[in-house]
């Protein structure tokens, strides 16, 4: 072993001919980490980055989706099955009657890139989760020509080497030398006091040799914690090795020999959003000789949807009223604008006056400008219908019943827009297809009311034809500069009809904005048309929002009020946008309802994500369990949706 460490160390010291991180010769290990197999790695994929993986091993099978909302950081969230291993511990209870099934977070933190000493990085795994993966590392990386080279410390479930050693981390407190057993409450819950922690840590080592861009081979001395909670079998080697073939820049295929006993495969898909949906490119519009260069203007920002409004001029500007709901920023809007001013072959300089369903959003006008312009043109005031059909796809994954659940569905989604600021909007379902009907088990907690997690009886009656996912008139109002104004009623969302309203101040020169929202709901019958069931409520919030620029870019959203169930408390979203419409997001609810009567969890919390795949905007929320607390109305938008599109991108 020691032999083993000495070569390793050399060849970092003394070969410098090094290389970087790489989106094709790097591949994601077991457990959805770009790495070795079981080990991990320093090294990351690009910011805007995300990737699945599928993972078939012995005894257990996961899958992972992983995001890098900034080069620095990966995270990720999986779903496991553990072959032979019971759900639950009671015999009489049918649904402990399969495989052990559980969910969880891991991240990865960049401490330095790789220069003329290795990259280096710190990770834990299963962090706030049930702990069967729940581990913790540091680790270096260091590129030879196509051999990538790794080492590092493991914790928890990477501890099972017999060449460990004393914590190193015991030097500094004590604690570290004492890993608790249990975990804090019913599980869920953050648990520093087990971070690091362990008498004893281990040394992992390992390296990955690129043949070409299609063929990466892998070993590593693999320190998994064998039987462990999970239940692998001894180990008969120290090592693991793999391959991966590389079926494109995108699809990954991985077969390993791990620690001599066990083959798996592994299934990876990875993206770089950025790349994968290029910037958008200008639509050139038709005209006539004899247009003017304003209706030049008007064709050529509609071919790009932008409409509109007013066009005003004085005798050095032009200022131009717009509305927009298609881009997702004011970059694109701006690049729009300035080709299609001089592709109409307008001299002078435009001032923009942009706004969404009426809303201000962002102004250019000041106050001499309005006194001296005189209009020029002025849109009339038309009714508008918008429809469109497409395929979707409705994932329920990680059920008591069964690993993945989901239907394919035909969803046509409408607008009646009858002014500029008052729309009607709804949202049809067909299910072509689904495996819901054997979703018998109903849920653990159901405390403070039944408000979602009775979501598997909504679920099971997708195959009784059409049904409505939402069906409501919206009206917005702009009273004052900064101040803005949304209505709403009708079917808000799958689960609740509603009456209610939003307000916002939001100024656009200003990086935060403040409001509130109260909502009159009632929750609807389980076959999604008209009906409604007994339970009611009122829901309000004050919420709180900051969109933060410069080297640590970030966008996130506080709100403090009562929930749907009728529970009180504080939601905290971050999240990180990207230009191209992409965007990663964490959320943590903290609500007056204890631990125990939250029950497993402890609190709600959840990731979601917006992700360019095969062409379109896939949105999806994941959480660990769907519980009650912490609940909210799941909204088609809110009133900062539609402003911060006016921002630049952070």
């Amino acid at each position: 072993m020691k032999r083993y460490l000495s070569i390793f160390a050399l060849s970092i010291l003394f070969i410098q001919d090094s290389s970087s991180d790489s989106f094709v010769y790097n591949s994601f290990n077991n457990h959805g980490s770009v790495g070795l197999i079981n080990m991990p790695s320093a090294r990351f994929y690009e910011e805007a980055s995300f990737g699945f993986l599928l993972y078939g091993g012995d005894p257990d099978q996961k899958f992972t989706m992983t995001s890098y909302p900034f080069d620095w950081l990966e995270a990720s969230v999986f779903y496991t099955n553990i072959s032979n291993k019971p759900y639950c511990l009671n015999e009489f209870d049918p649904v402990c009657d399969q495989d052990y099934k559980d969910k969880g977070f891991n991240f990865k933190l960049r401490i330095k890139e790789e220069g003329n000493w290795p990259a280096m990085a710190i990770g834990i795994n299963d962090v706030a989760g049930t702990g069967y993966y729940s581990s913790e590392y540091i680790v270096g990386s260091y590129g030879i020509n196509n051999t990538d080279l790794h080492f590092g410390l493991g914790w928890g479930l990477l501890n099972g080497s017999k060449h460990s050693f004393k914590n190193p981390l015991g030097s500094l407190d004590d604690s570290f030398f004492n890993r608790p057993i249990d975990f804090a409450d019913k599980g869920g819950q953050f648990q520093p006091s087990r971070y690091f922690s362990g008498e004893n840590a281990s040394p992992f080592f390992g390296l990955t040799h690129a043949f070409n861009d299609r063929y990466l081979l892998k070993m590593e001395y693999d320190t998994t914690v064998t039987p462990g909670r999970i239940g692998f079998e001894e180990p008969s080697s120290e090592y693991s090795f793999g391959i991966d073939f590389n079926v494109n820049k995108n699809f990954t295929i991985g077969i390993s020999s791990e620690r001599g006993n066990s083959t798996s495969i592994r299934f990876s898909y990875k993206n770089n959003s950025k790349e994968s949906r290029p910037r958008y490119v200008y639509e050139q519009a038709n005209h006539k000789p004899t247009d003017s260069k304003y209706v030049r203007l008007i064709r050529n920002l509609s071919e790009n949807g932008i409409g509109v409004n007013k066009i005003l001029e004085t005798s050095e500007q032009i200022g131009v009223e717009m509305s927009q709901f298609t881009h997702p920023n004011i970059q694109i809007i701006d690049e729009i604008i300035r080709k299609a001013s001089l592709d109409a072959s307008i001299k002078k300089p435009i001032k923009k006056d942009l706004r969404i369903a009426n809303l201000k959003g962002k102004t250019e006008y000041d106050d001499s400008f309005i006194k001296d312009a005189k209009l020029i043109y002025q849109k009339q005031v038309k009714k508008k219908f918008n429809s469109n059909t497409r395929i979707s796809i409705r994932p329920f994954l990680a059920s008591r019943e069964e690993f993945f659940k989901g239907a394919i569905m035909i969803e046509n989604t409408s607008e009646y827009i009858f002014l500029d600021n008052l729309s009607f909007s709804s949202n049809l379902k067909y299910s072509l297809a689904d495996n819901f009907d054997d979703l018998k088990y109903p849920p653990v907690d159901t405390y403070p009311a039944q408000v979602r997690s009775d979501v598997k009886d909504y679920l099971k009656n997708f195959n009784e034809g059409i049904f409505i996912g939402r069906a409501q008139f919206d009206y917005h109002l702009s009273p004052k500069k900064n101040h803005h104004i949304m209505m709403s009623a009708g079917i808000l969302e799958e689960m609740f009809n509603g009456v209610g309203f939003e307000y916002l101040y939001y100024d656009q020169d200003s990086n935060y904005a403040v409001g509130f929202e109260m909502f009159d709901v009632k929750k609807r019958d389980y076959m999604m048309r008209l009906g409604t069931l007994d339970y009611r409520n009122v829901t309000a919030h004050l919420n709180f929002y900051y969109r933060n620029y410069g080297r640590l870019p970030f966008d996130t959203k506080i709100s403090y009020g009562e929930d749907l169930a009728g529970d009180e408390g504080l939601t905290i979203d971050l999240s990180r946008s990207f230009s191209n419409g992409t965007k990663f997001g964490i959320f943590a609810s903290f609500t007056d309802v204890s631990t125990d009567d939250f029950g497993e969890g402890s609190f709600d919390k959840g990731i979601y994500f917006n992700i360019p795949v095969f062409g379109n905007l896939i949105n999806y929320s994941w959480r660990p369990l769907t519980k009650d607390p912490g609940a909210k109305l799941n909204r088609k938008h809110s009133l900062h949706d539609l402003l911060v599109r006016f921002k630049p991108i952070n």
